[in-house]
C-alpha cells in the first residue's frame, strides 16, 4: 500500500439539508490532510425498498436527528477504516457492508455508510490530484441533458397536483451550457406566466425548486409549461418528461390509483399515459405505476415505446434491477446513491443497467445539501441525463454550476448527450 494514500482520520457530524432537516456529513483525512468531505442527501418521496436511513426518533428535531448515525461513523466505522488505502473503494465499501451485517444497512444506517463512502472517493481523487469524475472513469466526457423539474406536485409541493414533477429536457441544445441557458429562459417565462394567470403565490417553489401553482389537472400543467416554452425561440429543441411517483397514488387494498379524484386501474393508468404521449412530446416517464408492479411496468414499456424510468421500482438495487431486466420492466434506471448506501453498489447497478441496454438517469434527492458530487458522478458514468431540480436555490444550482466547470475542463473532448440521452456512448 502506498503510504500517501492511507486513511488517517474520519469525522462525522450532523448538518442540515435544504429543508432544514438534519443529515450526515463526513470528513476523511489522508496522510493527516483533510482530503474529502461529503454531505448525504435525503428523500421525502421514498421507495419501500430503499436502504435504511437511520434517524434518532424522540422529540429533538421532531425525531429526524442523526446523532446515532454520526456516532456510528465516529465510533464504529472510522476506527475500522483507519490505515486503509483510500483508493481501494470497493474494499472499503465492502468492509462497511460487512460491519453493518444487515440486508438494508439498518444497523449502522445507510446515511452513515454513504457519507464515509462518498467522502473516501473524494479524498482519493484529491490525493491523486485529479477530478472525481476522472478518478472514477478515465474516459468520462459526456455532459448530461438536464431534466429540469419546473412544475412541482405530489409530496414535493403544497398544491393538489397529483404528479410529482413536470420536466423539460433541452435535447436540441448544442452544449450543456446552452442547455442550461435554455432552461433558465423557459423558467423565467413560466414564472411570469404563472404569476399573471394564477397570482403571485403560484411562483412559490416546492422542495426541488419548481413552481407550485394551484393546478389539479395534469394536462393543464403540461399546457402551461408548453405555453411558456412557446414564448421562447427554443420550442423545437425541447421535449418533456414526467415523474409520477405513482406508488403514492396507489391503494394496495383496492388496487386502484387515485388521479384527479378518479379511481383508476393499472390498465386505465396506462391508457392515460398513452393519451398524454400522443398529445405532448413526452419522451420519458418515471414511476408511472406502483413500486411492486413489475408486470405493469413491462406492459407500459412495450406499449409506449418511450423511456420508462424505474425509481421506487429499482431503488438503485442491482437485485431488483436484474428482475426488471429479466421481465422487460422499464428501460431506464433512476440512479440515487443514497438509495443503496455505497458508491460501489451504485456503480455496479449503473454498470448492469448499461450492459442490459437500459438508460441511467442520475438524480438528486428532495432533501439535498450543497455537496455537488452528483455532477461529477453523472459525467463519470457518461450517463447522459441528470435530474437535480429547477435552476434555482443553491443546493440545485451548485450541481449545474459544477457541470459548467467540468464542461470547461473537458474542453473540446466534451460531448453533450442531446437527443442521444438514453444511449450517449
Amino acid at each position: 500500500m502506498t503510504e500517501a494514500y492511507r486513511v488517517t482520520g474520519v469525522k462525522g457530524r450532523e448538518i442540515i439539508d435544504c429543508r432544514g432537516t438534519p443529515t450526515v456529513e463526513v470528513d476523511v483525512w489522508v496522510n493527516d490532510v483533510l482530503r474529502g468531505r461529503a454531505g448525504v442527501p435525503s428523500g421525502r418521496s421514498v421507495g419501500s425498498y430503499e436502504a435504511c436511513e437511520l434517524r434518532d426518533g424522540g422529540s429533538r428535531h421532531d425525531g429526524f436527528g442523526v446523532l446515532q448515525a454520526v456516532k456510528n461513523v465516529n465510533e464504529l466505522i472510522g476506527p475500522e477504516i483507519i490505515g486503509m488505502d483510500v483508493t481501494e473503494q470497493r474494499k472499503l465499501d465492502r468492509l462497511m457492508i460487512e460491519l453493518d451485517g444487515t440486508p438494508n444497512k439498518s444497523k449502522l444506517g445507510a446515511n452513515a455508510i454513504l457519507g464515509v463512502s462518498l467522502a473516501a472517493a473524494k479524498a482519493a481523487a484529491s490525493s491523486l490530484g485529479i477530478p472525481l469524475y476522472r478518478y472514477i472513469n478515465a474516459s468520462a466526457h459526456i455532459l448530461p441533458v438536464p431534466m429540469m423539474n419546473l412544475v412541482n406536485g405530489g409530496k414535493l409541493s403544497s398544491n393538489d397536483l397529483d404528479f410529482q414533477e413536470f420536466i423539460m429536457m433541452p435535447v436540441g441544445a448544442e452544449t450543456f451550457s446552452q442547455a442550461l441557458q435554455i432552461t433558465t429562459e423557459v423558467n423565467s417565462k413560466l414564472r411570469a406566466l404563472l404569476a399573471n394567470r394564477y397570482g403571485k403565490l403560484a411562483i412559490n417553489v416546492g422542495d426541488e425548486g419548481g413552481c407550485v401553482p394551484p393546478i389539479t389537472s395534469v394536462r393543464e400543467a403540461l399546457d402551461v409549461l408548453q405555453e411558456a416554452v412557446g414564448q421562447t425561440p427554443w420550442e423545437d429543441r425541447i421535449v418533456y418528461a414526467l415523474d409520477v411517483a405513482a406508488t403514492h397514488l396507489y391503494d394496495k387494498n383496492t388496487k386502484k390509483y387515485t388521479i384527479e379524484g378518479k379511481q383508476l386501474s393499472s390498465k386505465d393508468v396506462i391508457d392515460l399515459f398513452r393519451d398524454l404521449v400522443s398529445r405532448y412530446p413526452i419522451v420519458s416517464i418515471e414511476d408511472p405505476l406502483d413500486e411492486d408492479d413489475f408486470d405493469g411496468f413491462a406492459a407500459i414499456t412495450r406499449e409506449l415505446g418511450i423511456q420508462i424510468v424505474g425509481d421506487d421500482l429499482f431503488v438503485t438495487n442491482s437485485q431488483r434491477l436484474r428482475k426488471g431486466i429479466e421481465m422487460g420492466a422499464a428501460n431506464a434506471l433512476l440512479w440515487k446513491v443514497n438509495q443503496i448506501g455505497t458508491l460501489t453498489e451504485a456503480l455496479d447497478a449503473a454498470s448492469l443497467a448499461f450492459k442490459s441496454g437500459y438508460g441511467v438517469v442520475v438524480s438528486e434527492r428532495s432533501g439535498e445539501t450543497e455537496d455537488s458530487i452528483i455532477a461529477d458522478l453523472v459525467v463519470a458514468l457518461n450517463a447522459g441525463q441528470i435530474k437535480t431540480g429547477a435552476p434555482v436555490r443553491s443546493e440545485r444550482t451548485g450541481k449545474y454550476n459544477e457541470l459548467l466547470r467540468i464542461e470547461e475542463e473537458l474542453g473540446s473532448s466534451a460531448t453533450y448527450a442531446g437527443r442521444n440521452f438514453r444511449r450517449p456512448f
